[in-house]
């Protein structure tokens, strides 16, 4: 069996590392591992595979920022030339990203059967890329393995047939579980950063509902600003969120105000988020990650796609329009206690074996 995965952004390398770790025990299996290019910035794409060990990849398409449409296009027609070429029994593709969305497309076109991993999540906002992303990739998709019962009734919602759908639980969970018994033998980022024990926030913002709004944005880093008053506030930069703050003249503030970092790799992330007094987020796979390793998460969103963790107390939303607001909840969710127990919402760990499974008994 022949699969080809397609690969592009950082949540998708995490992921993939999970399911192509058991691909390759299998000698039946041969996987054509595609990397579109949409992260590649070092610390946002080398730096996963060396850390997480997955094979380098078979082709790297160079794709590189562009708008969504230029960017979709681009991929779409090179994906088109790699699975000609290689004629896979299987396309698998991860997540939300345009990366995502090309390879269904591409392979749709070409009658190539189509696995979506993280299928079924929705945030109901259409106005955000990745919502429009997942849901058409959804439709396509001849199966989709969905991380939760959530994810699964919100596919029966929308008419997809229950037989296409799997719950085999989240591959972050699996990969959570496996890298982090390394953490602490291969991060020095605490010792280097002087950092202690939930004695800092750690804070990412990346997405384009927030970066690309002026007022949100500003909100955003007025209220951090504040919080790093009384507790410090250490902000991994995302490339395009950075390329911003400095068109709005906020990146000295930034600068002055927090512990601003380059973007990490996965242990030194890894490190940073299990030993935070509280995560402070616009990302999808931070939010899970959080939870994970039991630190309360604050989102700054109108909405999640991750409804269980707010139903569980992990996570809560905080709309960011208003940056006085922003800060007296953050400290309410600060101080607030978390919840006892744990509740087992995202798997056993071996969603990446249920995936292989279903993958060669499909065929």
């Amino acid at each position: 069996m022949k699969i080809l995965t397609i690969i592009g952004a950082r949540p998708q390398f995490i992921k993939a590392a999970a399911v192509s770790r058991i691909v390759r025990s299998e000698e039946h299996i041969n996987e054509v591992l595609v990397h579109t290019g949409q992260h590649y910035d070092r610390n946002m794409s080398d730096v996963f595979f060396g850390e997480l060990d997955i094979p380098r990849p078979d082709y790297n398409l160079g794709i590189g920022s562009a708008s969504h449409g230029v960017q979709t296009g681009k991929m779409l027609a090179a994906i088109e030339e790699v699975l000609l070429k290689e004629k896979p029994d299987w396309m698998l593709v991860y997540g939300d990203t345009n990366s995502t969305l090309a390879g269904a497309i591409a392979a749709a076109k070409l009658h190539i059967p189509i696995a979506h991993v993280e299928a079924g999540l929705r945030s109901f906002n259409r106005n955000m890329p990745e919502e429009v992303n997942r849901v058409l990739t959804d439709h396509a998709a001849d199966l989709l393995f969905t991380p939760t019962t959530i994810a699964s009734k919100n596919l029966l919602k929308e008419g997809i047939a229950s037989p296409r759908i799997h719950l085999v639980g989240d591959v972050m969970y699996d990969a959570a579980l496996f890298y982090v018994q390394q953490v602490d033998a291969r991060s020095r980022i605490l010792g280097d950063l002087n950092l202690k024990k939930e004695e800092y926030i750690l804070s990412t913002i990346h997405r384009a509902e927030n970066t690309d709004s002026h007022v949100r944005l500003t909100a955003i880093i007025n209220a951090l600003s504040e919080l790093g008053k009384e507790i410090k506030v250490v902000l991994p930069l995302h490339p395009r969120t950075g390329k911003i703050l400095k068109e709005l003249d906020l990146f000295d503030q930034v600068s002055q105000s927090l512990c601003l970092i380059e973007p990490v790799g996965y242990y030194d992330m890894i490190a940073l988020e299990k030993n935070a007094k509280m995560i402070v987020t616009d990302s999808g796979g931070i939010q899970k990650e959080a939870y994970f390793y039991q630190v309360p998460c604050a989102t700054l969103r109108d909405e999640t796609e991750w409804l269980e963790l707010m139903e569980s107390g992990w996570n809560c939303l905080i709309p960011p329009h208003c940056a006085d607001e922003m800060v007296e909840k953050l400290r309410v969710r600060m101080s607030k206690l978390p919840p006892s127990g744990v509740m087992p919402l995202y798997g056993d760990g071996t969603a990446s074996e249920k995936i292989l499974k279903i993958l060669s008994d499909s065929l």
